[in-house]
């Protein structure tokens, strides 16, 4: 049984040809639009979420498929204290295939361990969010045509920010890339993640403070949150979370070629302003989640037939 718990799951060729299906989705929608009748989708949400949610239940929805499932954790049997072993082997009667988000580390693995139909881990905790990595990898494609010899700024959280890690898992296996990683002190990237990713692959990258300083350099400005719901101390999330706000201004020394991503949802990282500038991708990210994430529930389905 086939799931997807962490982009590295994945093949760099099984996410090429991933990335390729989206596209034909893209070009010829109508192609698709009956591919998964009479397939169910369960959406097990553990921890709020609107667009992930919303863009799998329409991924679904626009193969011709159907969702059942929850959207917040007390609305299900975790409040009577359900184990998610239990809860995935139960889904698995109902359903042919699961997203999940949960809290919890590694709780998206323990579902997929335990069920007898595919899982997409939806986000858990602070340690991945490859759907989200997909949609980001789509954009990027799109955008600039390849992955490879890219300059790719990350700014913001980059300690508890799941999809900055994910990201930098999968952009690491690509040819000539450098990162930057922009953060306050106390959000800098895990040291596990510079080790064993970028050390270990020779990964040219430099730690700065100062957004403005490296702007020229960037072709992709990869904007997050400060997230409060990852800080235990709300002092210290008040005193973080407007560390770097994007706004026109800081823009002037950018590249025209430049590609500004952001995971949504924003809080004040990025001015309004910046949204009608040519260079902001961060809605073109949310459209190609869909399509993506339709490409993964067909592949996924695919793959348990066989």
């Amino acid at each position: 049984m086939r799931s997807l718990i962490d982009i590295l799951d994945f093949t760099v060729e099984e996410l090429d040809e991933l990335i390729d299906l989206a596209n034909d989705i893209i070009e010829n929608p109508e192609k698709y639009s009956e591919k998964c009748k009479g397939k169910k989708l369960a959406t097990l949400f553990f921890e709020p979420s609107t667009r992930t949610r919303l863009s799998f239940e329409a991924a679904m929805l626009e193969l011709g498929g159907s969702v059942l499932g929850f959207s917040e954790a007390n609305s299900s049997s975790a409040a009577k204290g359900e184990s998610v072993a239990d809860t995935a082997k139960t889904i698995s009667c109902y359903a042919d295939i699961i997203a999940m988000r949960h809290p919890k580390e590694g709780a998206p693995l323990v579902a997929a361990q335990n069920a007898t139909i595919p899982v997409i881990n939806a986000g858990d905790g602070g340690h991945n969010h490859p759907t989200q990595t997909l949609a980001d990898l789509l954009t990027i494609k799109r955008e600039k045509g390849g992955f490879d010899n890219l300059t790719v700024g990350f700014c913001g959280d980059l300690k508890f920010g799941r999809t900055v890690h994910s990201l930098i898992n999968a952009l690491s296996r690509y040819n000539g890339l450098k990162f930057v990683l922009i953060s306050p002190e106390e959000l800098k990237l895990p040291s596990y993640v510079k080790k064993d990713v970028l050390q270990q692959k020779n990964i040219p990258y430099e730690q700065t403070t100062d957004l403005e300083s490296v702007m020229p350099q960037l072709d992709i400005l990869y904007m997050t949150r400060v997230q409060r719901e990852r800080f235990f101390n709300e002092e210290d999330y008040l005193r973080l979370k407007d560390s770097y706000i994007l706004e026109p201004r800081k823009l002037r020394d950018a590249k025209p070629t430049l590609s500004i991503m952001h995971p949504l949802p924003r809080v004040n990282e990025i001015s309004v302003a910046v949204d009608d500038d040519p260079r902001a991708c961060y809605f073109k990210q949310v459209l190609n989640g869909k399509f993506i994430r339709m490409a993964l529930i067909l592949k996924l389905l695919e793959e348990a037939k066989k």
